[in-house]
């Protein structure tokens, strides 16, 4: 008897199981909300700003859904979970289609979060002692791209044709002797403790605190940067009516404004 009821109890769990997974796939109706993967931090905030006081007036439902990773966003995409995403920037997204062999479409950029170098043990960068120790993210397209600030501020040379997906074996000189130590991109702030220097991305170091406008050592400057973070979609969705509703919505000023005032320079509007 005890072994009938556990087994109809499991049936039961699964069945609630496979309903709820059920419901949480993305629709392609015009009229049901846009479900939207974000990370929480600056894109969870603005999209909840947009879904608060602007989405109304478009005739635009959002559904938020967030991941605290940056691998979670694009497989909820590819499964159909949900619509769209917002977190990526085009390298990202390039080597995400590399490794998966699945085809993303960015729609369009919306803001830049300055990837920063920070250190609780230097004040500048002109004190960075030989073999120092440097946290990278570990992602393909933000360890090229920690790679290119360290370069652009002195601490090493990489090969003039060197790809957005730089690594070591792409360092033509190296002076100090830095080590490097690959990190997930969200372990980067708790590393400063255990390393010399630290490159975090922008909204991981907000997150913990850090603005890369004051405390970086040295931040990525927004002219020419290729790494603006925007909405991301599959192919089939970039002419969707919801997609379109919503990049108007981001690009427009109101957004702009939010961002300046909330951020104060931390996270940047796309140009």
């Amino acid at each position: 008897m005890l072994r009938k009821i556990t087994v109809a109890l499991a049936s039961v769990g699964l069945l609630a199981g496979l309903t709820a997974c059920g419901s949480s796939a993305a629709s392609d109706d015009p009229d049901a909300p846009l479900k939207v993967a974000v990370n929480p931090v600056p894109h969870g905030d603005i999209l909840s700003y947009v879904k608060d006081n602007l989405a109304a007036k478009e005739g635009l439902k959002i559904e938020i859904v967030t991941f605290s990773d940056y691998q979670q966003p694009n497989t909820a995409l590819t499964e159909k979970q949900v619509t769209a995403n917002y977190f990526q920037h085009v390298p990202f997204m390039e080597e995400f289609e590399k490794k998966s062999g699945k085809k993303l479409a960015f729609v369009a950029p919306v803001h830049l979060e300055p990837l920063g170098v920070y250190s609780k043990k230097l004040k500048s960068l002109r004190d960075v002692p030989k073999g120092a120790t440097v946290a990278v993210p570990n992602d393909p397209a933000n360890e090229g791209r920690s790679l290119k600030l360290l370069a652009a501020n002195g601490l090493l040379t990489l090969k003039p044709d060197a790809p957005a997906s730089a690594t070591e074996r792409d360092i033509t000189s190296n002076p100090k002797g830095l080590k490097f130590k690959p990190l997930k991109a969200a372990q980067l702030p708790r590393s400063l403790e255990d390393v010399d220097l630290s490159v975090i991305n922008g909204n991981y170091a907000i997150e913990a605190g850090l603005a890369p406008n004051k405390d970086a050592l040295a931040a990525e400057k927004p002219e020419g940067n290729p790494y603006a973070n925007g909405v991301v979609t599959l192919p089939e969705n970039k002419d969707d009516e919801r997609v379109k509703k919503l990049v108007k919505l981001l690009q427009g000023p109101e957004v702009k404004k939010f961002v300046e005032d909330k951020y104060k320079g931390s996270v940047l509007i796309a140009s």
